[in-house]
């Protein structure tokens, strides 16, 4: 194999494999399996991680070659499963001054591999630490549970490169060409899945960082468009919505539980929803299947009674779902039996320790066949899983509605407005209903904003009421970050409402265009009072309040046994005696002034 140069000093010396039909005996893997390992060439040298155990001769190749005579320093190991740990003896008897750096838990780990914990030839690191090379310095993060409890990762300063160990891995060799996302999804839900707010503690650390170049123990090394990567994660490890519209999936017998499945995704296409997936569970790819429902926001599961209970591939699924922490979604259903009808109640109940799901209020109940009355049953489940779609479609919206300030209150909300060449979106809290003939609204905006400035020289604005499905990145994309110096709907494609400005395509349950009447100035805040020029109400969830963010929403600092300051606006914590004056917060960009010390 052709050694790749990552950087000046950094070189790709991993394996594919072809042979492999099943990744851990469960997950198949048609273009097979890239086995990645590093080596870092400077003062002295690094070897990041090995490789299988069925590619010893070719991996030492590759590494002697990439040596060109030189011998390995260290031995990194940032992850013990055995398709990267199970070259460590090998590689230890070959180069036996080498000295392995790894976390504590990982050589107890090795004891269980290998019989030996290395004792004499190791450096146990933790957070922070780190390890010269001459002129790269590399930094160690633990990564506990991602996926296994003794992760590193590895940031190198010199070249800005993140050596992330299964993080931003993905199925498949790097010699076949095929989708980034399609099979990271799948990688990403089926092994790593469960463990989304230990990912999230590690997208937190990265944030602090400077990274140009990602290396994955799997898949391809990144180093374009990296936020759209850190992007697909956020989403995917905080339980998000990555792509609009229903997931349909199904189990039938006799085909008429397949039927009624097909009836609603046409309904579903007819009212606008913009991508239906019909995924037939006895068929179809178990782990393309699960990662559909983490993918859609709305999901709708069709199946039979069967032996008092539900199909067996429906509970297999379902089970799936609920051991990976499925969350956050809308779940509509379709129950089929002959007699004594079990199967809405089973699923329900198989579903009932999951946060944060909604089932919807409509349901189809078949009795053998699909009737009339099912059909009319399936006209509104999909008009219930469409509600949004409807209101944000200019065709079918209905944009006089002013129920839509009914969900104004002591809420949050995101105002939209345009500088005549970009987007720009912001966190307010003061938005009043001021007299309802005719009907005129109030914001108040800091002055200091951007925001403020737009729109006191255009004098048109959007009020997007934030819902309780809202995620608090959210609030760091909109309120943590100007829009001057930052393109806030920046990798998005945003709807828009007739004045032209943006609507949320997520997280809100009405949007209202305004159009400055009048302004009054209230010194550090300027009020505008705003005739409403358009009302859509998007969905009926409830609205976001501040108290509802604070409890539920904000992340509560983790200042535990830690000493120092703490960032009252987004919980960073500085560790130290004192906060330098001109100290700015690495991930909400405030500065000194808004932190605290910790008690």
């Amino acid at each position: 194999m052709t050694i790749t140069a990552i950087t000046d000093d950094i070189r790709y010396i991993g394996v594919n494999d072809h042979k492999i039909d099943l990744f851990e005996g469960q997950y198949d893997v048609p273009n097979g399996m890239a086995y990645n390992s590093y080596v870092i060439l400077d003062g002295k040298i690094a070897v990041m991680d090995t490789v299988d155990r069925n590619f010893t001769h070719e991996w030492l190749d590759n590494l002697a070659s990439a040596l060109g005579g030189r011998k390995p320093d260290y031995l990194i190991v940032q992850h013990m499963e055995p398709d990267h740990s199970a070259n460590i003896a090998n590689f230890m008897k070959l180069y036996p001054e080498a000295v392995i750096v790894a976390s504590a838990k990982a050589f107890t780990m090795m004891q269980n591999f290998f019989g030996t914990d290395y004792a004499d030839r190791r450096i146990v690191v933790k957070e922070n630490d780190t390890l010269s090379l001459g002129r790269h310095t590399l930094t160690f993060l633990t990564a506990p549970m991602v996926h296994w409890p003794e992760v590193i990762m590895t940031y190198d300063s010199a070249d800005r490169v993140l050596f992330s160990a299964d993080g931003f891995g993905k199925f498949g060799a790097l010699d076949t060409e095929e989708d980034w996302a399609c099979e990271a999804r799948r990688y990403y839900f089926g092994i790593v899945g469960k463990y989304g707010a230990q990912v999230q503690a590690v997208l937190k650390k990265a944030a602090a960082l400077e990274i140009g170049i990602i290396c994955p123990l799997h898949g391809p090394v990144l180093s374009e468009n990296l936020a759209y990567y850190l992007g697909l994660y956020q989403t995917w490890s905080s339980y998000g919505t990555e792509t609009e519209g229903v997931a349909v999936f199904y189990t039938s017998v006799y085909g008429n539980t397949k039927r009624a499945a097909e009836k609603l995704a046409e309904a579903l296409r007819a009212k606008g929803c913009p991508k239906v997936a019909l995924n037939d569970l006895a068929r179809e790819d178990m782990a393309e299947c699960v990662e559909d429902a983490f993918r859609y926001g709305r999901i709708v599961l069709a199946t039979t009674t069967y032996n008092a209970e539900i199909f067996p591939f429906m509970r297999i699924f379902i089970e799936e779902l609920t051991e990976r922490g499925f969350r956050n979604r809308t779940v509509g259903f379709i129950e089929n039996g002959s007699w004594a009808p079990m199967a809405e109640k089973v699923m329900k109940k198989m579903l009932e320790d999951c946060k944060n799901l909604k089932f919807a209020e409509h349901s189809v109940h078949i009795k053998s066949a699909v009737s009339e009355e099912n059909l009319a049953e399936i006209e509104a489940l999909a008009a219930e899983l469409c509600q949004d779609y409807l209101a944000q479609q200019d065709e079918t919206a209905n944009k006089s509605d002013m129920t839509a300030l009914f969900k104004i209150g002591y809420g949050l909300y995101v105002v939209t407005s345009n500088d005549g060449t970009k987007d720009n979106g912001l966190i307010v809290n003061t938005v009043t209903q001021v007299t309802n003939t005719p009907n005129r609204v109030a914001v108040t905006i800091n002055k200091d904003s951007y925001s403020h400035h737009v729109i006191r020289q255009t004098g048109i604005l959007n009020v997007n009421c934030l819902s309780v499905e809202a995620p608090f990145r959210v609030f760091e994309n909109f309120g943590f970050q100007s829009g001057r110096n930052t393109d806030k709907f920046a990798g998005c494609k945003p709807l828009r409402t007739d004045n032209g400005l943006v609507m949320l395509p997520h997280y809100i349950n009405a949007v209202m265009s305004l159009k400055v009447e009048q302004y009054v100035d209230l010194g550090t805040h300027g009020m505008f009072i705003c005739e409403v020029t358009e009302a859509r109400v998007i969905s009926d969830a409830e609205t976001m309040t501040y108290t509802y963010y604070l409890d539920h929403v904000k992340p509560k600092p983790q200042t535990e046994g830690k000493k120092g300051w703490v960032c009252k606006i987004c919980g960073y914590v500085y560790e130290g005696e004192e906060l330098p004056e001109d100290f700015v917060c690495p991930l909400c960009k405030h500065g000194a002034a808004d932190f605290e010390p910790i008690e």
